[in-house]
């Protein structure tokens, strides 16, 4: 048995990025910072802040899209993916989240619109990205 799902509560880093697959499907990637504090071996409270790296596909990528933009919380569940490639004759590598839903919190910009609060995704993004 295993189990491979994350869930993260955190900001956006910037303003989600489109683009789509040869075959026409929608592909948004955005980060999401997460805070962690810790006191360190002075007792001095530090923070500390990690970036995450969201892949999300299909429909769910569209309304990404459209109502997130930098700064604004969100909490997504997926699964872990670790994506290989060759580059300038080393490999490299990323990790990444696979989103299959996505929880707008907070208030939205100002330049977005309302009608949206929550989006959740359907079986596209359970299916392989072809890339």
């Amino acid at each position: 048995m295993s189990l491979n799902k994350v869930m993260l509560l955190g900001n956006l880093g910037q303003d989600p990025e489109i683009r789509y697959t040869p075959a026409g499907m929608p592909v948004v990637n955005f980060s999401v910072a997460t805070d962690e504090g810790y006191v360190d071996k002075d007792g001095k409270r530090q923070e500390r802040t990690e970036w995450h790296r969201v892949v999300v596909v299909g429909k769910l990528a569209l309304v990404c899209h459209e109502y997130l933009k930098r700064g604004r919380q969100v909490f997504v569940e997926g699964r872990l993916r670790t994506r290989e490639w060759e580059s300038n004759g080393t490999i490299a590598r990323r990790t990444e989240i696979v989103a299959s839903r996505v929880r707008f919190l907070g208030a939205p910009p100002a330049d977005a619109k309302t009608d949206e609060a929550s989006a959740d995704a359907g079986s596209a993004a359970e299916a392989e990205i072809p890339f």
